[in-house]
């Protein structure tokens, strides 16, 4: 089944580039057209109504932000899914992850590109949605890595939570379940270990390979039976004998 994609970019080269990747690993995405800044991109995606739109970030006139704006602030709807090209720095790719939102690097890589590609045919009728788009913009704009949100997407849809109200994180396979400060739990099928690296700078620490805890919420850890803590949604969860001592000095910290 073929994917109409549209390609803004303001370097030629690399427009050429992705031409080639994209016939060499994922032939089924068809580039229906192009553009190099915002005024041609935003006039190309009303015209084309493209299902994936790969999106540069800086351009000639502005940057691929300008181009989302366009829609949200319109309240048009965006019916593409929205892949970012860049080269940016590492906050900016902490805010893509955040937001749920799908990204290249620069340069890119063919193995990285295909992996995008069999993510977007597994969700093929789905836009990027406005949520998503909206918490990037905030995201990126700190120009920081104090972010405040983060967007959770499942079957029901996307939600968009305060990381401060994460309780914790606990796994299961390749699915993660976020229990949350006066919400319902929420499923994701996406690892432990990408929480991890995402949520680390925010005061989570792992203390099992199934569990994610926010020491906010820590009530204490008792030391006894081998060890757990109690959250203070009054879940006693196990601790791993190779993360005690990095809880420990954890806590200490705090104190």
């Amino acid at each position: 089944m073929k994917i109409t994609a549209l390609l803004i970019d303001d370097d030629p080269n690399l427009r050429s580039g992705m031409r080639g990747l994209l016939s060499m690993v994922a032939p089924e995405v068809v580039i229906v057209a192009e553009a190099e800044d915002v005024a041609s991109g935003v006039a190309a995606i009303e015209k084309w109504q493209p299902q994936v739109l790969f999106l540069d970030i800086q351009l000639n006139d502005g940057t691929g932000f300008d181009v989302l704006e366009h829609f949200t602030k319109n309240n048009t709807v965006l019916r593409s899914q929205v892949v970012f090209i860049t080269a940016h720095e590492q906050y900016a790719v902490k805010a893509f992850r955040l937001s749920a939102l799908d990204y290249l690097l620069k340069p890119v890589d063919p193995d990285e590109l295909k992996s995008v590609v069999e993510k977007l045919k597994k969700s093929q009728n789905e836009s990027t949605g406005i949520s998503h788009v909206e918490l990037l913009l905030e995201n990126i704009k700190r120009q920081t890595n104090n972010f405040k949100r983060i967007a959770l997407t499942n079957s029901d849809g996307i939600h968009l939570f305060e990381i401060a109200d994460i309780i914790r994180c606990e796994s299961e396979d390749n699915y993660t379940t976020f229990y949350i400060r006066n919400n319902k739990p929420v499923l994701v099928s996406r690892t432990l270990k990408e929480f991890e690296e995402l949520l680390r700078d925010h005061g989570f620490v792992r203390i099992h390979q199934s569990h994610l805890i926010n020491l906010t919420f820590l009530k204490s850890y008792v030391k006894k039976n081998g060890g757990y803590v109690v959250m203070a949604d009054q879940t006693h969860l196990p601790i791993s004998q190779r993360n005690k001592e990095r809880l420990q000095e954890l806590i200490t910290k705090t104190l």
